[in-house]
């Protein structure tokens, strides 16, 4: 509980600098509404289906993630410039680091809802199906991206960030991919242990 607490107070601290004359306040709606749907299913769904601790940590983050940057915009957020100058990047980056986000943690949150519905037994399967319910995420953000500038025109054009790259999208939907596979390999232990330690864990993990 206190973790929740910390994690929620960084979330409301984050979220009011955030909403703090914003660069563009049109992007600052359509980049933090996810972070606020996310915190209300979370709140809604924590007494009858409490996350482990590690998942809310990597909500936490990811939500700060997306708070930072429709603050300034992704194409504006400072640390994005810091790497541009630091590894001679060509453009600012910190839009990357928000799509592989959104594979890395969508990959736990899916695997711990499968895991813990008792849906899928087999590890294989498991990281297929965790790692294709990513890629359909990122495909259904790309597709909201699409269908904002499509109905606003040039005011989405922050929102889209692909400061001229024309393989933008292609290039968001692999990182998210990626993310969404490190994420599995790296947390996968690390996780189940919680979901154990919460009497939810995995009990035929591997079987087929």
């Amino acid at each position: 509980m206190r973790l929740n607490a910390v994690l929620l107070a960084v979330f409301t601290v984050v979220l009011v600098w955030s909403a703090i004359g914003p660069h563009d306040r049109f992007t600052w709606w359509l980049e933090v509404l996810p972070a606020l749907i996310g915190l209300v299913i979370v709140f809604a769904t924590r007494k009858r289906f409490p996350l482990t601790p590690l998942l809310y940590v990597l909500l936490a983050i990811h939500a700060v993630i997306l708070m930072v940057g429709g603050h300034y915009t992704y194409a504006l957020v400072p640390f994005g410039f810091w790497m541009e100058e630091a590894f001679g990047f060509t453009r600012n980056h910190y839009d990357r680091i928000g799509h592989f986000a959104q594979g890395f943690v969508p990959a736990i949150v899916a695997r711990e809802i499968l895991i813990r519905r008792n849906v899928v037994r087999s590890a294989g399967w498991l990281f297929t199906i965790v790692t294709c319910i990513c890629l359909a995420i990122s495909a259904a953000y790309e597709l909201l991206e699409w269908a904002a500038a499509a109905f606003t025109g040039t005011k989405a054009e922050a929102f889209l960030g692909t400061q001229g790259d024309v393989w933008d999208t292609q290039k968001d939907m692999l990182l998210a991919l990626i993310g969404a596979m490190v994420a599995q390999v790296i947390l996968a232990r690390w996780h189940d242990r919680q979901m154990r330690a919460q009497g939810s864990g995995p009990r035929a993990q591997g079987s087929s």
